[in-house]
C-alpha cells in the first residue's frame, strides 16, 4: 500500500459501528491520509479501537482532540443528532470536517452550519460515499459531458430483508460499550423518520448529483407488511422530471439503481452494497457514436476514496468531488419536503420548507 509523502492528519470522532466498519479502515488505507487520532467518551471502546487501529493519539474529550494542533481534520462519525453541533465545534477550532450523512436533522441547523462554513473558509464534506463509487462518478461525468439536456430520471433504493445475511460476513463484528454516548430517546423507533433520513439521504443525493437542483416534490407513502414505501415525483430546476422509489425493506435482493434519459443518450446503473467494494454496473449509451460505455476494474472502496478526495481538496486545492455543505443542506430540504408532501398530499416547493422530517 503506497502512501503519499504528505498525509492529512485525521481525527475520528466516535468509535461506534460506522467508524469500526468503514472509517478506521478507510483512513488507514487512504493514500494521502492517516488515522492520527481517535476520540470517544467510552474508555473501554476507545482502548479496544486503539489497540486494533493504532492511531498516534487517543482522546476521551472532544475538546482535547480539537486542541491538538497536529489534528488537521475531524471525521464526525456519531449519531445524526450530534452532526451539526460537533461540526460547528470543529470549525471553531480551525479544523476541516468530513461529517457522516445526513448532514443534520433539520433544515435550520444545516443552514446554520452553511453560514459557519462560509465564514471559516474551511472544507466541509458530507459523507455521501456513493459519489465515490467509480460507476456513479463515471455516469455523472458522462451526463455532464455528453448527455445534453436531461429529459427524465428514475432512481430507487430498496433495502432488503436479507441485507445482513449478505453483509455480516463482510464486516467486522461491531464492539459495543455500555458507556457510549447516545442521543435522547431512540431515533430508530420512529422508522418512518429514521428510514427517510438514513436511506433517503443516499437516494436524494444521488438524484441531485445526476440531475442538479430540485424545485418541488409530490410524494406518497404506504406502510404495510412492516415495510415503508415512498414514491416521489420530482421537478428539477432544468425542467427535467424525476421519480424516486424508496422502499425499506423489500423481500428480495438489495436494489439500488438509476435510469436517466437525455438529449444525446441514456444512462443505466445498478449499485451494489458498499461493503462489497464493487463498482456499480453502469452503461452509458452515446447517440454520438452509437455505442455503450462503461468502466471496469477501478478501485471501489468508496469510503477510502471519499477520504482521498477530501484530503486532495485540502492538501492540493483539488475541486471538491464529494458532497458540500450546500449539497447536504439541499438534501435535508428535499427530505423535509418529501415528508410534508406525504402529510399534505400537495406539491411542496423546496424553497418553502422548514423544520425537520
Amino acid at each position: 500500500m503506497k502512501k503519499d509523502e504528505r498525509l492529512l492528519r485525521v481525527g475520528v470522532l466516535g468509535c461506534g459501528p460506522i467508524a469500526q466498519i468503514a472509517h478506521f479502515d478507510a483512513c488507514r488505507k487512504a493514500r494521502n491520509a492517516e488515522l492520527y487520532a481517535i476520540c470517544d467518551v467510552a474508555e473501554d471502546l476507545l482502548a479496544r479501537m486503539a489497540a486494533t487501529h493504532r492511531p498516534k493519539v487517543t482522546y476521551r474529550k472532544y475538546e482535547e482532540m480539537l486542541a491538538d494542533p497536529k489534528v488537521e481534520a475531524i471525521l464526525v462519525a456519531v449519531s445524526d443528532q450530534f452532526h451539526v453541533p460537533l461540526s460547528l465545534k470543529a470549525l471553531a477550532a480551525g479544523k476541516h470536517v468530513l461529517v457522516e450523512k445526513p448532514l443534520g436533522i433539520s433544515i435550520e441547523e444545516c443552514v446554520e452550519l452553511q453560514s459557519a462554513v462560509k465564514k471559516s473558509k474551511l472544507i466541509v464534506q458530507v459523507g455521501n460515499n456513493r459519489r465515490f463509487d467509480p460507476g456513479i462518478a463515471f455516469a455523472q461525468r458522462f451526463i455532464r459531458e455528453q448527455l445534453g439536456q436531461i429529459i427524465a430520471l428514475k432512481a430507487w433504493y430498496c433495502d432488503s430483508t436479507y441485507r445482513y445475511t449478505m453483509t455480516d460476513n463482510l464486516q467486522p463484528i461491531p464492539i459495543q460499550s455500555a458507556d457510549a454516548r447516545k442521543p435522547e430517546g431512540n431515533p430508530k423507533a420512529d422508522k418512518r423518520r429514521y428510514f427517510l433520513l438514513t436511506h433517503g439521504s443516499h437516494l436524494v443525493d444521488t438524484a441531485r448529483f445526476f440531475g442538479g437542483e430540485m424545485v418541488s416534490v409530490r410524494a406518497r407513502l404506504t406502510e404495510k407488511c412492516n415495510s415503508y414505501c415512498w414514491f416521489v415525483e420530482l421537478e428539477y430546476a432544468s425542467g427535467a422530471m424525476g421519480h424516486l422509489d424508496l422502499t425499506i425493506p423489500i423481500r428480495g435482493d438489495f436494489e439500488e439503481g438509476f435510469q436517466i434519459y437525455g438529449e444525446a443518450g441514456s444512462v443505466k446503473g445498478h449499485v451494489y452494497l458498499p461493503w462489497f467494494h464493487k463498482s456499480s454496473h453502469v452503461e452509458c449509451f452515446s447517440a454520438k457514436d452509437g455505442q455503450f460505455h462503461r468502466p471496469l476494474g477501478e478501485d471501489a472502496h468508496s469510503y477510502k476514496r471519499q477520504i482521498e478526495g477530501f484530503a486532495d481538496t485540502i492538501l492540493k486545492g483539488a475541486s471538491q468531488h464529494g458532497a458540500t455543505v450546500e449539497d447536504g443542506a439541499a438534501a435535508m430540504r428535499t427530505m423535509v419536503a418529501i415528508a410534508r408532501a406525504v402529510e399534505t398530499g400537495n406539491i411542496v416547493r423546496l424553497v418553502e420548507t422548514k423544520g425537520s422530517v
